[in-house]
């Protein structure tokens, strides 16, 4: 795990508040010399905290309003067969290996309710899938976020070096 000190986390909630900026912007705004964003912004990159860069997107927008959590019972020995055969599967925007109730985790979109069951179908016919449960989100309450772990860390590291 790569240690992330004060300075790293300001880094990065400038990426995230404003991540149209150019380096050496950030760097004035940060007050330090672009060289040491950017080896900061290298290191980063290099320990894995920061792990790509682009547009968030929203399925509703590109017609997929429909949420659901699908979890996925699978044959004991098949987990990686079918982990391969739902990567396929375009509506399926996420999937996790997870304890508990199920082997898989997976978020899909769709369009609409019936474009889901018809998503759900394809996963229950795949060789290795036992069954499915799903279940449909109503409304999203709390976005994916990173800003409020990003300070925590922050807080906890202290000053930066």
């Amino acid at each position: 795990m790569a240690a992330v000190d004060a300075l790293d986390a300001r880094i990065l909630r400038l990426l995230l508040e404003q991540p149209r900026t150019s380096v050496r912007e950030y760097a004035r705004i940060l007050g330090i010399a672009r060289g040491t964003l950017q080896a900061r912004l290298d290191r980063l990159e290099r320990t894995g905290v920061i792990t790509g860069s682009g547009p968030r997107l929203s399925p509703a927008a590109l017609g997929h309003p429909v949420l659901a959590f699908v979890h996925i019972e699978v044959t004991q020995g098949h987990l990686d067969d079918v982990g391969d055969a739902i990567a396929e599967v375009p509506e399926i925007i996420e999937a996790f290996s997870i304890t508990g109730g199920g082997d898989l985790m997976t978020r899909v979109v769709a369009r609409d309710n019936a474009h889901l069951e018809d998503v759900i179908q394809r996963l229950i016919q795949l060789p290795g899938v036992v069954r499915t449960r799903t279940e449909v989100a109503l409304r999203e309450r709390v976005p994916h976020r990173m800003l409020p772990l990003i300070e925590a860390v922050g807080r906890a590291a202290g000053p930066g070096r």
